[in-house]
């Protein structure tokens, strides 16, 4: 009896120690966020050396801050989700790559993008400073709260598109809807539709090709040796000139004959890497597709750390853009017609809040993307990878307005969709019409039980689950509106209070 009370005992005490470890872990990442925005606060309160504005500055700076943590959060889980999901990268390994190469990019080669921001979204004559300010301010509010609850509801959304509604709702509010510039408005809302296809049908077709030459063949390894350095070769041609257009145009904008040349004797360059490379990795391997589709595993884990350098350095002006302009406003006194700088403390809280948001908050969204659309492995996930660079860089020189976001995630959809596709009909080549004179009797269902399962049996050739393709869907067409609505709302508060 005695032993029985003490068994009892000692299992409130473990499960209280359990309940405390578990709470601990739940209010660390929000305690360390918390942190993080102080530092931002003080940091930008001795930057701008205690003027007049200096707490304008501040609450911009957390504001920024707070967007910046949501956009490693949220937009990371893009670039490192197929390499999780695939089991090429562990989930700390995806989030030490991802957050040194996030990092790297906003600080090394950080765009400017504000002035794109103001001049193209609104057309407004010029607005006075004060006014400039708080659209700024509510815009960037808006869009960090809209990631903020996309982010906790598992729907990974664009923060460029959130930045986009933002400005736009909180111009509405001060000017009316004649300030918005509507023609590129629509240009954004046809990237809904283009973004996510687009990745798709390059992911599909990457991976029609890798069947064809590789995966489909009776001698895997042989056609491996053959066409897995062509494979290298075309990721980092492409990721080379990806890199030249897009990912370093702060520091270095190249010519087209140069771009063109770097790609190609990058792609000469991973061809001869990865030749010895493939035929020593494959020398003891076994003629088997799961074995094959090693062989990608580091070009895969290569293709996720610079598509997250190239995100660094473009989408850090979704978190710190606004308040490179709030700075700019304050000190120069002019509103959106002035030049935006970019100062280094500014880009650094960028760089730091998106490293460290990715780290606290970053895991849900990569298991979403890289697991729970549908089942990838090295070869997929590298598919989805090449699809996304090159979609980026088709859309850029067509002049079309993409978001990264919709092309990676619609990249995993594509290629989940072929395998369905490919699934479902290898099972309708093995059917009997119902109309035929002579049917074979084992075709048929002997049972209600056997018609049950091949009914499970057809089920389950649903690839993709179709609850987060209706889910992300849906998160992508309110993201635009929902953050303006939230901004203009923001704009009026914000104006009656300062």
């Amino acid at each position: 009896m005695i032993k029985s009370v003490l068994d009892k005992d000692l299992q409130r005490v473990s499960g209280l120690e359990a309940a405390t470890h578990d709470l601990t872990r739940t209010l660390a990442a929000p305690g360390i966020a918390l942190v993080f925005l102080l530092a931002a606060a003080v940091w930008a309160s001795f930057a701008m050396d205690h003027g007049p504005s200096t707490h304008i500055v501040v609450i911009g700076a957390v504001i920024a801050g707070y967007m910046a943590i949501n956009v490693g959060a949220n937009d990371v889980a893009n670039n490192m989700g197929p390499a999780v999901g695939s089991r090429a990268l562990t989930m700390v390994g995806a989030l030490v790559i991802a957050a040194i190469f996030e990092a790297a990019g906003a600080l090394l080669a950080g765009g400017d993008v504000v002035n794109t921001v103001a001049r193209d979204l609104l057309i407004s004559p010029e607005m006075e400073s004060t006014t400039f300010v708080l659209v700024m301010m509510a815009a960037l509010l808006a869009s960090a709260l809209w990631v903020n609850l996309a982010t906790y509801i598992g729907a990974p959304v664009s923060t460029t598109h959130a930045v986009v509604g933002g400005v736009c709702g909180s111009g509405i509010a001060s000017a009316g809807f004649a300030v918005v510039n509507w023609p590129t408005i629509g240009a954004v809302a046809t990237s809904w539709v283009v973004s996510p296809v687009l990745g798709g049908i390059f992911a599909a077709i990457f991976l029609i090709v890798v069947q064809a030459t590789i995966t489909g063949r009776l001698d895997k390894i042989t056609a491996a040796r053959i066409w897995v350095p062509v494979f290298v070769a075309v990721m980092t041609g492409v990721f080379a000139i990806y890199l030249a257009t897009k990912g370093l145009s702060r520091v270095w904008q190249p010519d087209i004959v140069t771009v063109l040349l770097l790609g190609v004797v990058f792609g000469v360059l991973g061809w001869l890497v990865a030749m010895p490379w493939v035929r020593r990795q494959s020398r003891h391997m076994e003629n088997r597709k799961k074995h094959v589709a090693m062989l990608f595993r580091l070009p895969l884990i290569g293709s996720a750390a610079l598509l997250s350098f190239a995100h660094g350095a473009n989408d850090v002006a979704n978190a710190i853009g606004p308040l490179a302009a709030i700075v700019t406003t304050l000190e120069t006194g002019q509103g959106e017609a002035a030049g935006i700088t970019l100062p280094f403390w500014v880009l650094a809280i960028g760089a730091i809040g998106i490293a460290l948001g990715l780290a606290l908050f970053g895991p849900r969204l990569i298991r979403t993307v890289g697991e729970q659309i549908t089942k990838l492995n090295e070869i997929r996930a590298y598919c989805a990878a090449l699809s996304a660079a090159i979609t980026v860089l088709v859309a850029s020189a067509l002049g079309m307005p993409v978001s990264s976001t919709h092309i990676a995630v619609g990249a995993v959809f594509g290629v989940g969709f072929l395998r369905e596709y490919a699934s479902r009909r290898d099972m309708e080549g093995i059917s009997v019409p119902v109309n035929a004179r002579f049917v074979d009797p084992t075709q048929l269902n002997a049972t209600p039980e056997e018609a049950l399962a091949n009914a499970r049996k057809v089920e389950r050739r649903l690839l993709v689950r179709r609850q987060h393709v209706y889910g992300i869907a849906a998160a992508w067409v309110v993201t635009v509106p929902a953050s303006a609505v939230l901004a203009g709302v923001l704009y009026l508060g914000l104006d009656l209070i300062i």
